[in-house]
């Protein structure tokens, strides 16, 4: 079965969040299913600079305003066709926005372009090539969906996954004619949403099977709190959404060969964990101490929780504890984060930006990860802490409720427990969930066992990728 997957990033040749992750291990995940994935993405320069040997497929005389050529090629495993646009992609940033942060006022044109050429190369584009479906993610690649919609003659099916619902790809009514839809696809049964045009509903309007990334997410998404405007569409078509949990590649993240870990280790040898705790309060500038280490990777934003966090860093602080954060994001939240190292020298500490391997050490050596998101699609740094022996201390909302048994009374009894769950959006919960790894903590016994069971729970993308192989048989044999 040929898949042809649609992504406007994939790890490890552009990554800005879990997208890319998840676009570049799920390919190889289901290629023990039988399954063939070619990825389109974008040439941003990063790409084009990086694929060496690549071969021209197609050229597209026209694609939104100037020429273009797909480009074949093998990255790490991973087959991809490359949109070498100029005009397009062919600018210094990021993905989606210029160094300051700033969205490309184009981005619907880039985005549009990533969607229709996945639709052409589904219908015929590219010589002795013809993907059974297509599988497009996200809003960057929504309107593959409506172009495979419309197009004359083609029977393509599409599957499209929601990583987060928050990010819809929304632009003026204005742009609708440039798109080269008919006109009927500009309604409430289309592509119109709230007046403009909404590349995220067009995926969701129009792809013959939409997925999200954990079962909780797509219940979720169908009430009007999480649903972001979309609930009413959504509960229309509940009958075609499924919620198929992420995995981790256990081959990137794996304690036991990780060389960005000052020590390696396994469940049986976890107590080495302890080298890399000291290795990681030394980056951090924090003091040596017999109290827990906290840590979080995240971006730094209203969503991820992080106000709720700098709210409890005192009682954090008071009770014992360190914390080491990496990341960065929305500058009131950098400040308040800032105001709490100031005020716990050695005890806090943030580090802006991100790097790869010191994510790797934060969850070698931090006994505990803090994910207090006030939704989360799936999230990875819960599954990664898993891995690794770092309980998981995690707001029960989407895929972190799916993925982290919550150690209460009974759950510790019949020693299943992972980590430690809390009530979403709520200061007071939290605050009480740290004081409760607190108290686990000064259990070794407890705490290790949850390490342990953390360590051997399957998070790996062999459940999903059977998931999604089935999802792809069905729909062939509809």
């Amino acid at each position: 079965m040929d898949v042809l997957f649609v992504a406007s990033e994939i790890y490890p040749l552009v990554k800005t969040g879990g997208l890319a992750d998840v676009a570049g291990a799920l390919p190889l995940a289901l290629k023990s299913q039988g399954v063939r994935v070619r990825t389109l993405i974008p040439g941003y320069p990063g790409v084009i600079r990086r694929i060496k040997g690549s071969k021209p497929l197609a050229k597209i005389d026209d694609l939104f305003g100037g020429p273009a050529r797909l480009l074949g090629v093998r990255v790490a495993g991973l087959d991809l066709i490359v949109i070498e646009a100029p005009h397009l992609y062919g600018r210094e940033g990021g993905p989606y926005g210029e160094k300051n942060g700033k969205d490309w006022p184009d981005n619907w044109k880039r985005f549009g372009a990533l969607g229709l050429a996945g639709a052409m190369l589904a219908t015929g584009l590219v010589k002795n090539y013809r993907p059974a479906i297509v599988h497009a993610h996200d809003w960057q690649s929504g309107l593959s969906a409506a172009y495979l919609k419309f197009a004359k003659g083609h029977k393509v099916k599409s599957v499209f996954t929601v990583h987060n619902l928050a990010f819809q790809g929304k632009f003026g009514a204005e742009i609708f004619k440039e798109l080269g839809l008919p006109r009927r696809a500009f309604s409430v049964q289309g592509i119109e949403y709230y007046g403009g045009v909404g590349f995220l509903k067009a995926g969701l309007q129009y792809a013959d099977m939409l997925t999200t990334v954990s079962p909780t997410y797509a219940r979720e998404i169908r009430t009007p709190e999480f649903g972001m405007g979309l609930d009413g569409l959504l509960n229309q078509r509940t009958g075609r959404l499924h919620g198929i949990l992420n995995g981790i590649d256990l081959e990137a993240w794996n304690p036991e060969t990780d060389k960005a870990l000052v020590r390696t280790y396994k469940s049986t040898t976890i107590k080495r964990r302890l080298e890399n705790k000291a290795a990681l309060a030394s980056k951090f500038g924090l003091d040596a101490s017999e109290g827990p280490l906290f840590g979080v990777v995240s971006r730094l934003t209203w969503q991820k929780g992080i106000d709720i966090l700098a709210q409890n860093i005192d009682q954090l602080v008071g009770m014992g504890g360190r914390l080491c954060i990496l990341g960065s994001g929305e500058s009131e939240l950098e400040t308040l984060l800032e105001a709490a190292c100031a005020r716990h020298r050695g005890k806090v500490s943030l580090l802006k930006g991100y790097d790869e391997d010191l994510s790797h050490l934060i969850q070698g050596g931090a006994d505990a990860v803090l994910v207090p998101s006030r939704f989360e699609p799936c999230g990875l740094t819960q599954l990664i802490g898993l891995r690794y022996g770092a309980v998981p201390i995690v707001a029960r909302t989407g895929g972190l409720a799916d993925t982290v048994i919550d150690a209460n009374a009974a759950a510790i009894e019949a020693g299943v427990a992972t980590g430690i769950q809390f009530l979403p959006d709520n200061q007071r919960a939290f605050s009480e969930a740290l004081a409760r790894a607190m108290e686990l903590y000064e259990n070794p016994k407890v705490w290790a066992h949850m390490q342990h069971r953390g360590m051997k729970a399957n998070v790996s993308w062999d459940n999903s990728a059977k998931a999604y192989a089935g999802l792809y048989s069905q729909l062939l044999n509809e």
